[in-house]
């Protein structure tokens, strides 16, 4: 003979089956989470094929093999490092096709007219991707203040330190662009 439950303990059971589904949500969002090596200066200039100052000319994303891509191309102002053309194109994964947005963590997205730092990586026949992603990509702005220019890592962080009790900062942030320039330069040359 069945018996019925109480208010109770329908309350309870219902409580369960929440918390089991917020549980398997949370494992599958991990699961499924970017997770990238960092990657100090000197390991982006030592292993980037290619490190340049690009102007972004554009952005389109296609859908290939069941995953969106965005396709950006970009003018090359100075080249640092490696051969580039005079046009290079930067594949990345996400963007928007089909009536459909894919958005990765990590990667980072550009506006035509930005001027940016790209540390970039191929193999042989294959589509220039940014190095490390955030990590690897430094965006050029004014000041207002003073017109100077400055650079910023797009993953230049506030990182909280117990010991000191104080927040420091990991990367790049708000750096003078003839400093960058210099520093970029010493490195890919230590990295050769």
């Amino acid at each position: 003979m069945r018996e019925k439950l109480s208010y109770a303990q329908r309350q309870r059971f219902l409580l369960i089956l929440f918390l089991a589904a917020l549980v398997l949500t949370i494992v599958v969002a991990a699961a499924t989470a970017t997770t990238l090596a960092p990657l100090s200066f000197g390991e982006l200039a030592g292993k980037a094929t290619a490190v340049a100052r690009l102007r972004c000319l554009g952005a389109t994303s296609t859908m290939s093999g069941g995953e969106i891509w965005t396709l950006t191309q970009f003018e090359v102002v100075r080249s640092e490092k490696g051969s580039l053309p005079e046009r290079v194109t930067i594949r990345m994964p996400g963007g928007r096709a089909g009536g459909l947005r894919s958005h990765v963590d990590g990667v980072p997205e550009f506006r035509p007219g930005e001027e940016v730092y790209l540390f970039l990586w191929n193999r042989a026949g294959e589509p220039y991707r940014v190095l490390g992603w955030t990590q690897g990509t430094f965006r050029i702005f004014r000041d207002a203040l003073s017109g100077a220019e400055m650079i910023t890592q797009d993953s230049s962080i506030s990182v909280f330190d117990p010991e000191t009790k104080t927040f420091r900062r990991e990367g790049i942030a708000r750096m003078d662009l003839e400093h960058f320039e210099t520093k970029l330069r010493k490195a890919i040359a230590a990295a050769q």
